[in-house]
This record gives C-alpha cells, structure tokens and sequence, in this order.
C-alpha cells in the first residue's frame, strides 16, 4: 500500500511537536506494512465517509482513508479527551 497526505494533513504535521512528527512517521510504517498493527489500533472513525482513526501517541491520533491502494492521511489532531 501507498501513503498520500492531503494539505491539511501536511500542515498539522509541521504544526506538530517534533515528538509527534517522529511517532506519527513510525505509525505510518507499521500502517503501510500491517494495516492491523496492535500499536495503530485502527478503527473506522465514520462509516458514511469512510475515514478510519489510528493512534500516533497516547494523546494524539490520525485519520485517513483508504483509496484502492492507497492510504489517504486527512488530518493529524490532539485526541478529544
């Protein structure tokens, strides 16, 4: 599978603590490769629209899409607590 970024997506990974940029390229990695990695705890987020959330730390998560054969990467946020 590929990774694709939409430009929000780019913007709230530079906006990002450096911390939170490192965790979330290694999340990335256990994505393209295992989509089902413990660590990800992927689920669908929305089913109308198809988003899925995945975690990068405790506190922060992603969401993406899947696009055929790519993983299309939404946004990058703080978890709502």
């Amino acid at each position: 599978m590929k990774v694709d970024y939409l430009p929000r997506a780019l913007q709230a990974l530079e906006d990002a603590p450096a911390e939170v940029q490192r965790a979330f390229f290694k999340q990335v990695k256990f994505l393209e490769q295992n989509f089902r990695h413990p660590s990800l705890r992927a689920k669908k987020y929305n089913e109308a629209t198809g988003v899925w959330q995945a975690r990068v730390t405790g506190g922060w998560r992603f969401y993406f899409n899947i696009i055929h054969d790519t993983y299309v990467i939404r946004d990058i946020i703080p978890h709502p607590k």
